[in-house]
Parts: C-alpha cells; structure tokens; sequence
C-alpha cells in the first residue's frame, strides 16, 4: 500500500501556486501520444503544472520521441514499445489501434517501475497520472494500478462533444452546430478508414472520458460556450479549461522537424499584414496536382506568401515535393518555401495577415489568438469541424471546399487578404481581432483561464 501524503495547509497551497516553492510528494506522471499536435499541448501543460510546484515525469514512445534537453527540469522515461511502421500507417484510426496495442504493456511495466520507486524511503510518490485521452489504453493501466487519472484531450470541446454524440447516431443521423446541421461523416473525415474501427475508437476514447478524474481541455470558455456547456450537462468529471495553452508556456513547444528560422528574417522585411501563410500540418498529405494548384493559385494571387512544404506532404513522394523551375521563377522574392517553419512565432509576426491551414485545433487555437483570418483546407479528422466552426460560426475564415482549382485558391487569399477586395475579408479580420482580445483576457490574473488551472492543481492536491 502506498503511504499517504501529508495533507498541506493553505499557506503552503498558496505558495505553490505562486511558483514560490517546490513541495515534496506531488509528482505528476505525464503521457503524451506521439504526434507533434498531441506533444506540444501536453508538454506545455507539463511546463505549467511544473510552475506551480508539481515534479514532472515523462513517459513517453521512443517512435517520435520528445527531446528531452528542451525540457531539463523534468525526468524523460521511454517505453519500450515496437511500434515502427504500424505508428506510421497512412490511415489515421490504424494508427491510433495500433499505438494503444503496442503501448499498453510496455506502459503499464514502466508505470509499476516509477510507483515502486516513488513507495521507496524518501522518494516522491505518484498524484496522478496526465494522459493524452487517445490513449485510451493508458485508462485500464491506471485502474489496474490504483492510480488517479487526468486525461488531456487536445481537440476543441465541440469535437468531444461529437465523440459522444457520434456513438448515440445512426451513420444518417446529424450533428447540431450553430445554425448549421451537418452529416456526422462532414464533420468526422477518416478517409479510408473501417466504420466499425473508428466506432471503437471513439466508444474507448469516451468511456476513458466518462472514467476520469478529469477532463482538461486546450480551449477557452469565450470561444466554445455552448459545447463546454453540453458537456459539463453530459460527463460526470469536472472540466478544466486552461487553453490557449501555448500563451501560459511560451517556451514549452518541442517539436519533431528542425524550423527554418531563415523565414522570420524574410518575414522582417515585409509590409505589415501582407503575407499569407501557408502550412497543412505535420501530418496531412495532399496529391501532385492539389500542391501544383495550391503554387499557382499563389503565384496567381500576387501576393507574398511563406509556404510549408515537409519531406511527405505530397502523397508517395517522401521528399519535399518539388515544386515546377517557373513557379519558383514567378515568384522569386515574393514568396519563400521552407520544410518547416516555427509556426506560433510566424503568426504572431506583424508582417502576417493570413493563415491558409488544415485546421488542426492547434493551429487554429494558434492564428485565433494573433488574430489572424484562416483560409480552411481541412484533410481529416477533427479538422472538417474544425474548420466549420471557422468559416460559419466564429466566421473568421474561408473554406476551401471539393476539388482545389488555382482559380479559386487565388480568389480566395484575396479575398482573406486584400483590403479592396471588399466587405466579407474586412468583417472577418474584425472578427479574428475580437477573438484575439478574448483570448488575451482569459490567461490573465482572474481570467477563465487562469482560474481554472488555478481550479486544476487545487483538484489533483485533493487526491
């Protein structure tokens, strides 16, 4: 039996969560999924339990591994899983089955390891443990253990809510957002993935959901009331909302692909609001002719333009897809193309007044709170919503919808861009700078934000 922790007095609380000391006897265990927009959100909510006084454990894969010199004040452990190409499946609900298979045993001897360390004279024992909730696997490990559980969840509360949702509708039934009913397969894109695998694991996610001490979630209650609200009506567990995360822990990124920091020198040099940029993600493909449509729409807009082209963003072809001798010669000094960017940085650079996305939450959690207008391509996912929910109730974008034309792609950035191209790109840049303002507002002193993470490690030092 593991021996209780001192119960500490609220003068001690108090100086906890003013950072001002570390106390013995709350160590957090942390596990991330391993994809570079799981990884971020978990390690910068790491960053911040860490600043209010709590001892920080990793565990993580080592198939995309975090590196550990970005973050010397926690203890980095891996797993030995052999998740090799399974991990790297092209459909995305393969993936997610396959991680849970190939993590659940190795993460449960590790877990063991780190509680029989902590129950060792003078050791730290375990609060709880923090887990991505899409590893669901992760949920009968700490019941079987005995060990208190947070999950992190880091979609939109309006995705989660869909979750739910989803398993209560037949495969013709609808979703309700904002004066907009849309079928559940607009909103949940799994191309190529089986009904019945992704049904199983939306039905694990959410029964891990339903089972946790906790539910914290990368959003803010100004941006997403009427979901949080659903949800606060629908699941037993207190939700946290201490989003925007990477606004609290501005130096807790890590990620898996090394940025290009030429672009923000380029970026110096231009006009403020001037350039567009373009970047679908670390994980998202498209085919030959959709990127050769996208450059051409760009070159056609004649605007300034910072694209993100990764090594396999063009399907079956592992290299940075090439790009044609006269579109790099069209846009010779108007346009800069790099392999990865550092993204929070770009979209906070006065010189940026657009943003063409896959809508992955963080991204679009991202360019929200610069205030910067989104052009929407999603791919999968959580990103068809996603990108919903920017183009027709935060209307703070444009959707780029069926098959990409160059024509269209360049009427579009105008549009978003360009201030004489009229009305609706003003009346969206107005709305981006408003969400901007709300965002600011919540992680200060006393806002939503703030209060919660205050809420949040107030709640795990009741255990």
């Amino acid at each position: 039996r593991r021996r209780r922790r001192r119960i500490m007095t609220a003068d001690e609380e108090m100086e906890v969560r003013m950072g001002r000391t570390r106390p013995l006897g709350h160590r957090l265990v942390l596990f991330p999924s391993p994809f570079q927009g799981h990884i971020n959100p978990m390690l910068q909510l790491a960053t911040l339990l860490f600043n209010r006084g709590f001892s920080i454990t990793v565990v993580h894969t080592r198939f995309n591994a975090p590196d550990p010199a970005s973050h010397p004040d926690f203890r980095f452990v891996p797993i030995d899983d052999s998740l090799g190409e399974l991990a790297s499946s092209s459909d995305l609900v393969d993936r997610v089955m396959a991680i849970n298979s190939g993590c659940r045993g190795p993460f449960r001897d590790r877990m063991a390891r780190l509680l029989e360390e902590a129950d060792r004279e003078g050791e730290e024992p375990v609060a709880c443990l923090v887990a991505d909730a899409m590893l669901y696997s992760a949920n009968a490990v700490a019941e079987e253990l005995g060990v208190r559980r947070v999950l992190l969840r880091t979609s939109s509360a309006g995705y989660v809510r869909l979750f739910g949702e989803f398993l209560t509708l037949s495969e013709e039934g609808s979703y309700l957002i904002p004066d907009q009913r849309r079928r559940v397969r607009e909103l949940m894109s799994f191309p190529g993935s089986n009904v019945d695998s992704f049904r199983e694991v939306v039905s694990h996610a959410m029964n891990g959901i339903r089972a946790a001490a906790a539910l914290v979630l990368n959003t803010f209650e100004g941006l997403e009331p009427s979901d949080l609200a659903h949800l606060r009506r629908h699941l037993p567990s207190p939700i946290f909302t201490v989003g925007p995360l990477h606004k609290f822990s501005l130096d807790a990124s890590s990620s898996l692909l090394a940025p290009d920091r030429s672009c923000i020198e380029w970026l110096d040099r231009q006009a403020p609001g001037s350039v567009i940029y373009v970047s679908f993600g670390s994980l998202a493909c498209m085919e030959r002719e959709e990127l050769l449509e996208a450059a051409w729409g760009l070159a056609g807009s004649r605007l300034p333009f910072l694209w993100v082209v990764r090594p396999g963003s063009v399907r079956g072809d592992e290299t940075a897809g090439d790009l044609p001798r006269e579109f790099s010669e069209e846009t010779l000094g108007r346009g800069v193309v790099v392999a990865w960017a550092p993204q929070q940085e770009v979209l906070a650079h006065p010189a940026v007044g657009g943003f063409w996305t896959h809508c992955g939450w963080n991204s679009v959690v991202e360019s929200l709170c610069e205030g910067v207008p989104m052009l929407c391509r999603p791919c999968f996912g959580d990103q068809t919503g996603n990108a919903r929910c920017v183009s027709h109730v935060w209307k703070v974008g444009l959707l780029l919808e069926d098959e990409l034309r160059r024509g269209e792609v360049e009427r579009a950035v105008r549009t978003l861009m360009v201030e004489e191209e009229g009305r609706e790109g003003r009346e969206m840049r107005e709305r981006a700078r408003e969400i901007k303002e709300k965002a600011k507002s919540c992680i200060k002193q006393g806002g939503t934000s703030s209060e919660s993470m205050d809420k949040l490690v107030r709640f795990i030092l009741s255990f």
